[in-house]
């Protein structure tokens, strides 16, 4: 039977531990102590003692050997100076310097920017979903703000040329915009402004006009005109002679009117797209066929939409009073002139309707017309 060993290994008390640590220390101390001791003792070379006055002349020699042992390095560095020193003093022949003229900078001038010259446009186009692409002209390096419905959207900065573009990523919601430029610092605006429609069923029925104090210029034309771009949606022939035509067409393009191919007036089509004209066209026959063609133009006059409405004159009831269904953008004075052949009758509109503020009207509102030759 084997015997149980009985030998434990004690485990280290807290003393035992402390003990240990105490001379580790202690250890670590006295070999700092001796390499410090033997570092001060390799650079002091100073810590000899004094010789006595009897060995001085013994080691003399001696002194003057180590003296050169323990600063050869700087005796080295001293005459490696004074080698270099007479080197370039002597020996060496310096290169002719070479003398850099710098040009004068002129003092930068701050030119006055000419307020005469007002921005300009060049192209605006409405392209496929709504997006618009402006490009004009003013001074160069100058900024310009692009404002829509009088309220700053962009600033572009003109090249060297004085031309800039602005093309930006979000497109136009379907409907009507009036676009102008400002010149900035000092802030001059542009004498024309462009007036846009955009249409909300494609870029090709969209509109830009440039607006001058002399008169207006089609930028875009529709090129495609759909169902609905121009519409007649009534026809009033009075027992005064005069011929009322209202519709709907695109907006600020004009509007001619012909009967049986006789030029009898124009119109220009509103903001919000009606238009409503009134022309004197005499007394017609009841009983005869009549052509009434009502065409739209572009900028240029040509013709891009036409409503040819052929009718037979009725009986005239003999009624004084017609009606009319008041539209978005209409006023008395249009109205008026159109009915009464005068604007300044729009008075007696308002009289007949009780209206109390005359320049207050509402769409869908029925308003009785008097008729009287």
């Amino acid at each position: 039977m084997a015997k149980k060993n009985t030998s434990q290994k004690r485990k280290p008390s807290t003393d035992d531990l402390i003990d240990s640590a105490i001379a580790q220390q202690n250890s670590w101390m006295e070999n700092r102590r001796a390499f410090a001791r033997r570092f001060l003792h390799t650079l002091n070379i100073f810590a000899r003692p004094a010789p006595k006055p009897g060995e001085q002349s013994e080691k003399k020699k001696v002194d003057i050997r180590g003296g050169l042992r323990a600063y050869w390095f700087p005796i080295f560095c001293a005459l490696a100076v004074i080698f270099v020193a007479v080197w370039v003093v002597f020996v060496h022949t310096p290169v002719a310097h070479r003398v850099v003229i710098v040009p004068a900078v002129p003092e930068p001038v701050v030119r006055d920017i000419d307020t005469t010259t007002a921005p300009e446009f060049d192209i605006v186009r409405i392209e496929r979903g709504g997006k618009i692409v402006v490009a004009g002209r003013w001074l160069p390096h100058q900024n310009i703000s692009i404002l829509v419905d009088g309220k700053i959207t962009a600033t572009e900065r003109t090249d060297s040329r004085g031309e800039f573009v602005y093309a930006p990523m979000r497109p136009l919601r379907p409907g009507n915009y009036t676009i102008s430029l400002l010149g900035v610092n000092p802030d001059v605006a542009s004498r024309d402004k462009v007036f846009v429609y955009v249409s909300e069923l494609s870029h090709e029925n969209s509109i830009s006009l440039l607006m001058t104090p002399d008169g207006s210029t089609l930028l875009q034309a529709p090129t495609m005109l759909q169902h609905g771009d121009l519409v007649v949606s009534k026809i009033d022939y009075l027992d005064t002679g005069r011929i009322i035509v209202t519709g709907d067409a695109l907006p600020r393009l004009r509007v001619s009117l012909t009967l049986d191919d006789k030029y009898i007036g124009f119109a220009r089509v509103s903001d919000h797209r009606h238009f409503g004209l009134g022309a004197d066209v005499g007394e017609l026959t009841p009983g005869r066929e009549y052509r009434l063609a009502v065409r739209l133009h572009d900028g240029d006059g040509r013709t891009v939409a036409t409503i040819n409405h052929d009718f037979k004159m009725p009986e005239m009831t003999g009624d004084d009073d017609t009606f009319y269904t008041v539209r978005r953008g209409d006023c008395l004075w249009i109205i008026a002139r159109n009915f009464l052949r005068r604007g300044i009758l729009f008075s007696v509109i308002a009289e007949r309707n009780d209206i109390e503020n005359p320049n207050l009207i509402y769409p869908k509102q029925l308003l009785q017309i008097p008729v009287e030759k």
